[in-house]
Order: C-alpha cells, then structure tokens, then sequence
C-alpha cells in the first residue's frame, strides 16, 4: 500500500512539474507572443496550486495514518462549525453557480475540531465541484438519540454504481478529466472516511446518476 501510494503521488506531481517546466521554458526563450504571456502565467499559477493543494492534503493523511496524535479533542457545535466551514465555499458556490443551504439546530459532538472541520468542508466542496449550474446543495446537522447525522445532499452529476465501493480510496476518481479540471486532488473524500474513523463515526452514501448524491456521516453519542 505504501508502495502503490508512493507511485500515485510521483505520478500526480510528474503532470503539474511537466507544465510549469515546459510554460518557464518557453517563456524564458521568449517564445511567447506577448498577448499570450498572461495565459502562460496563469497556468503555472494554476498548476502550482494544484500542487501545492496535493501536498497539504498528503501531510493531512499522514497525520491521520498515525492517529492524529497531539491532536486536541473537545466538544464542538457541529451546526456551528458547519456554518462557518460552508461560508468558506460561498465564492467558490457563487462561481459554479451553485446555491448552498444550511438547515438542522445546534448539536455537540466531541472529538477533533479540526478534522470534523475537513469532513464538512471536503463533503460540500466536492458537493458544489460535481455539481452543475443552477443546482443545490443541501447541509444538515440533526442530533439524534443516539449520536449526530451530518448529511451533505447535491443536485449533482451522481456516481455510477461500480464505482461507489472505491470513491474513498486515495487518488480514485469517478471522472478524471473533470477532477483535474476543477482542481481536485483525489484525496478529499480519503480524508473524511479516515478523519470519521478517528471519531467511530459511520458513513452512508447514496446517489442517482444524473441526480445527485447524498453522502451521510453518523457520529454516536457522546459518553
């Protein structure tokens, strides 16, 4: 395992580094026509980040590999946390034209605010990514009698069926040409099923290709 997610990396990073190398060398040889040069810049920009984005997501996961150790547990206010997190995506939604609604009450979970923090943000981030324009996504927190529901619901492309066993493996991807395209990593919805773990919390899918998906974290009560 350490193995094949070693090549996945090299082979992640390997695309990004051939563009920027290749855009720097011809902007360096002044092979560029100065009406294009913005463009050129814009992609290594973008490249760059993409990296950038891969490796903060890598570190995130090694963290969680050894239990997340020194990390700080606590009682957090999901419906609380949840609206905060959501309102980090709002100009991401407005851009894909995307509306992001946030319903349910306040409900406490113990555990590590920073992880439960990447859980809702991964969830609604690929929620408005794999969205298309002029659609919902929908974020509730219900406290239960016997723990808390999270649940991340979108109007979306939805997942074929074949592939809902794998999509929290590391680096799988339903659709890479859109993945890429839209910045993803491989590694957001890997992060949620290992920071859920962390908190003995249960994960539900459901989806409908053409119609969305709905993505349902269940952590139990808190003794």
């Amino acid at each position: 395992m350490r193995r094949e997610f070693t090549a996945n990396v090299s082979h992640e990073l390997k695309t990004p580094l051939h563009t920027i190398a290749g855009c720097a060398e011809l902007l360096e040889n002044g092979m560029v026509r100065p009406e294009d040069t913005a463009r050129f810049y814009s992609q290594i920009r973008g490249e760059a980040g993409r990296m950038i984005a891969l490796v903060e997501d890598i570190i995130r996961l090694s963290h969680l590999d050894e239990g997340a150790e020194g990390m700080k547990r606590e009682c957090v206010d999901l419906y609380d946390l949840t609206a905060e997190t959501v309102k980090l995506l709002s100009r991401e939604a407005e851009s894909a034209g995307v509306s992001v609604s946030i319903e349910g009450e306040n409900a406490v979970v113990y555990g590590i605010p920073q992880l439960l923090e990447s859980i809702i943000y991964n969830l609604t981030d690929n929620a408005i990514k794999y969205n298309r324009q002029g659609g919902t996504v929908k974020v509730s927190v219900e406290p239960l009698s016997d723990g808390v529901r999270l649940s991340v619901a979108d109007t979306g492309i939805g997942i074929p069926p074949e592939h809902r066993e794998r999509i929290f493996e590391r680096f799988y991807r339903v659709d890479k040409s859109r993945s890429k395209e839209l910045g993803g990593t491989g590694l957001g919805l890997s992060i949620v099923k290992h920071a859920a773990r962390l908190h003995n919390a249960k994960i539900e899918l459901q989806s409908t290709e053409g119609k969305g998906t709905t993505i349902t974290v269940v952590f139990p009560e808190q003794k």
